[in-house]
């Protein structure tokens, strides 16, 4: 049963907007630290912080990267899935030909709702619920697919069908495990929270650290640009809502529908 980490939650554009926005205070904190200090003389350097600052929006710098590099990949692999998952479910069910007409359409009949449960599967989003019912009626459709090939198997004038069908078949339902695992693989929170950690400390120092209200341009872009790299990784992470999704792979899922139209 799929259960989404503490951060998948919410959506890529409110953790987003929640970040920029707490970047901001905190530069504003740290501006007003430090003339909190300099009221009260408890410090009289003014830009002493510029080698700390570099390291540490370098180390930020570094973690967005390496963020940006996990979300990328694993959008890549899930398209991969799904191309394969259409090519292995397409080649099962040209192989359910080989059989005799009686299995031959209680196989196409059972594969017709298999192929409704794999596009309902992506089309459920982000309904945690939904998701978890699909993938359920995904495996009981399994099961029956792989009783009936396998009761058809017994016979011996089936053994070059069976011969067929079956690696195709298991190939078909291996996939399918390898789908659902991507859909559970993330970046990791705990990477997430060190992430939005640094950029809040990053933004308190350049607060701290700033020569006034002639930052407030330059740093409104700085945190806008973060924020929109952020939004980037997030959006990447997570295909079934925002802007970046799997709509168009999905598709050749889809097309399986006309392998059904009577011939």
């Amino acid at each position: 049963m799929y259960q989404p980490s503490l951060l998948n939650h919410f959506t890529s554009l409110q953790l987003t907007i929640a970040i920029l926005v707490l970047m901001m205070v905190f530069f504003g904190t740290g501006q007003w630290v430090r003339k909190y200090l300099l009221s009260r003389n408890k410090t009289t350097v003014e830009h002493g912080l510029g080698a700390v600052e570099g390291s540490l929006l370098g180390l930020l710098a570094l973690i967005l990267s390496f963020t940006f590099s996990i979300s990328s990949n694993r959008y890549d692999k899930r398209m991969a899935v799904i191309v394969e998952e259409a090519n292995d479910i397409g080649t099962a069910v040209l192989r359910a030909d080989l059989y005799p007409d009686s299995l031959r359409t209680a196989l196409r009949t059972e594969f017709r709702k298999y192929v409704e449960f794999r596009i309902a599967f992506y089309e459920a989003g982000r309904d945690l619920k939904k998701i978890n019912t699909i993938m359920d009626s995904t495996v009981q459709s399994q099961n029956r697919l792989w009783k009936m090939v396998t009761d058809g198997s017994r016979d011996k004038e089936s053994l070059i069908r069976s011969n067929q069908m079956i690696p195709a078949l298991n190939t078909m339902i291996d996939v399918t495990t390898t789908r659902n695992a991507l859909l559970i693989a993330k970046v990791p929170d705990l990477i997430l929270f060190l992430l939005f950690t640094l950029c809040l400390t990053g933004s308190f120092l350049l607060g701290y650290n700033s020569k006034g209200r002639s930052d407030y341009i330059i740093m409104g872009c700085f945190f806008i640009m973060i924020s929109l790299t952020i939004y980037m990784i997030l959006d990447l992470d997570r295909p079934r809502s925002g802007i970046i999704t799997l709509s168009d792979m999905n598709n050749f899922i889809t097309s399986l529908r006309s392998m059904f139209n009577e011939r």
